[in-house]
């Protein structure tokens, strides 16, 4: 920058040599303006850089019409800085890896019926995007094709065969051309997690779509929003013959599932969900007496969603980790059992794009041998959290470990290493109270060997008589 502007003054100068002396007095004035418009350019410049750096997001779309049909969630993205590059499923320059290293930080599959995917993109390289940290938001219909089927079943979810839905006689809204899958979802179907669903909300859900259940033997899968009582999933224009794939409360809508790894993957059975119409949409119950709501709760289940999956909410991370004994300030080389000490970890959050300090009353500490030997909740202390025990009468490699997984945050990890030794030989307490009968029986016992000494040194016999 400071060559720009010193080639810039210098052009500039040899060029006001044969200009007025007028002319030449005004020119720093111009310097500076130019020097701080280029500043201006290079800052806006590395600022929009940032923005687009972060958030590199593909989307997958059965045609570029959704692209339209969805623009107030895809805005909304934008809106929020991410770069979102639409794609058609079955584009043949698609990829994922390249050289090793992931193109893109987020997935969007808003491709329902695609049968193969186009390019270097399969099921097994989603999957390896999943083990590798990156995030997949997934939309179903009705019209599911098998890659996403088998997507779900890799992660937990199996949806419902195609051209299935789900239906429900009782709690369908009042537009419904009389199939009964146009699912009007009471807020209390949702997950009780408001870092996942956002803030509470009386606004019913509108849905219509392919249902899913979930593996009960896969503990990581989110059961975000349910179906009632009396909804199921089959086919809508085929009478009942068989035992229905997914039956009441068992019917998921929308699933999610948090990885391991931290990686988060939400099923959404509806493409529908997230369209401008079901987000403008005014929506009412079929029952008589229902109340009729202007707008529906899409918009805000939506958002909530997308800022948890593509982690903008609900991620910890850990900050600076202090132990010392109690009065000190450094670490020891290595603690003496019954220690006091004083242990202390930062523990922050991300929220709308910045660390802030994360406010919880459940974070739990461990002092761990091969078992913890201690356990006890952590206090917050100003930025911190911080709590003060006794060592255990047990030397040996210990630690001091965080371990917090709670439903809607990444999972928080924290071990340090440290040792434990038994006392020295100058540690140990003199003349402890239980030895004091010893002590005395010691020095009862040296008096009288003295006395028996003296008295035996004395004493004289008598003499014999002839």
């Amino acid at each position: 920058m400071a060559a720009l502007t010193a080639v810039v003054q210098t052009n500039r100068s040899g060029s006001l040599s044969s200009s007025n002396k007028r002319s030449a007095m005004e020119s720093p004035r111009r310097f500076k303006l130019l020097d701080t418009s280029v500043l201006l350019l290079l800052s806006l410049a590395s600022m929009l850089h940032c923005a687009v750096a972060d958030g590199k997001t593909l989307v997958l779309l059965d045609n570029l019409n959704i692209k339209d049909t969805h623009s107030i969630f895809f805005r909304s993205l934008a809106d929020r800085g991410f770069d979102l590059t639409f794609k058609t499923a079955d584009d043949s320059t698609l990829s994922l890896i390249k050289y090793g290293q992931f193109l893109y930080d987020h997935l969007i599959i808003f491709s329902p019926s695609v049968e193969d995917f186009g390019g270097n993109i399969n099921v097994e390289t989603i999957t390896s995007f999943i083990d590798g940290g990156g995030n997949v938001l997934v939309a179903a219909s009705s019209d599911i094709g098998d890659p996403l089927r088998e997507l779900g079943s890799e992660c937990g979810i199996e949806f419902d065969e195609e051209k299935t839905a789900v239906i429900d006689h009782h709690n369908y809204d009042v537009s419904d051309p009389g199939e009964h899958t146009m699912i009007v979802a009471d807020p209390e179907n949702l997950l009780k997690a408001p870092t996942i669903v956002g803030k509470s909300t009386k606004k019913p859900i509108l849905f219509k779509g392919v249902g899913m259940v979930a593996d009960p033997d896969n503990p990581l899968v989110l059961d975000i929003l349910t179906g009632s009582s009396t909804s199921y999933s089959f086919f809508p224009d085929r009478p009942i013959s068989q035992y229905p794939h997914a039956v009441g409360k068992n019917t998921l809508l929308i699933a999610g599932l948090q990885a391991r790894n931290n990686a988060r993957v939400v099923f959404s059975g509806s493409l529908d969900f997230f369209s401008d119409a079901f987000f403008n949409s005014a929506v009412q119950k079929a029952t008589p007496g229902s109340q009729r709501h202007e707008q529906t709760g899409n918009v805000e289940l939506a958002e909530a969603l997308s800022r948890w999956v593509f982690k903008e909410a609900g991620v910890l991370r850990v900050g600076a980790v202090t132990h010392h004994r109690v009065g000190e300030t450094a670490a020891p080389t290595a603690y003496t059992i019954t220690d006091l000490v004083e242990y202390s970890i930062v523990i922050e959050m991300l929220s709308e794009g910045r660390w802030v300090p994360f406010d919880g009353d459940d974070i739990q500490l461990e002092f761990v041998r091969i078992d913890p030997f201690v356990r006890t909740y952590l206090k917050k202390n100003g930025g911190k959290y911080s709590v003060q025990f006794k060592l255990p009468d047990v030397y040996g490699v210990f630690q001091f470990k965080v371990d917090y997984n709670r439903l809607g945050y990444t999972h928080l990890y924290s071990s340090t290493q440290v040792s434990v030794r038994p006392l020295q030989h100058t540690q140990y307490e003199r003349f402890i109270p239980s030895a004091f009968p010893y002590y005395a029986s010691v020095f009862s016992m040296m008096g009288g060997l003295f006395l028996f000494s003296v008295v035996f040194l004395h004493m004289k016999e008598k003499e014999k008589s002839d």
